[in-house]
């Protein structure tokens, strides 16, 4: 009798996430930094894959994608400079930009205020026209 598996992640699946989460991770802090996309002259793989990051300061990374995480490879773009294995992975990239980019912190704190200010503001919405349908029905 097979095991059912489905719906389960594999260490198979996992990896052919890491272009997916690469360009998940683009599209997701692209409007906190000055650049970011995955590395056209680097090999990406199934199991890697590496972005150019470019912070609001100037600072550029080469950065790495592993089933460990993120963390910074290189100085410059399309670059292993650190091969050193005991360089830090961050979980997510938005851990790695927090601590490699206060000007990243300050846009991301900057963008959610606006959005939960856009969500009070829809809300004391519902609730205008809300109390204007009661005041109506009276």
């Amino acid at each position: 009798m097979a095991d059912d598996t489905s719906g389960l992640p594999t260490p198979d699946t996992d990896e052919k996430l890491m272009k997916i989460e690469a360009k998940s991770a683009v599209r997701e802090v692209k409007f906190a930094v000055d650049y970011v996309d995955i590395s056209e002259k680097l090999d990406n793989t199934d199991e890697q894959a590496y972005l150019n990051v470019k912070t609001k300061e100037g600072d550029m990374f080469c950065v790495e994608l592993t089933l460990q995480g993120f963390r910074i490879v290189g100085s410059t773009y399309d670059s292993v400079q650190d091969a050193d294995k005991t360089l830090p992975y961050y979980e997510t990239i938005y851990a790695l930009l927090d601590k490699h980019s206060p000007q990243y912190r300050l846009t991301f704190g900057e963008a959610l205020a606006d959005k939960l200010q856009l969500l009070q503001n829809e809300q004391k919405d519902v609730e205008e026209e809300s109390c204007a349908d009661v005041n109506r029905t009276n």
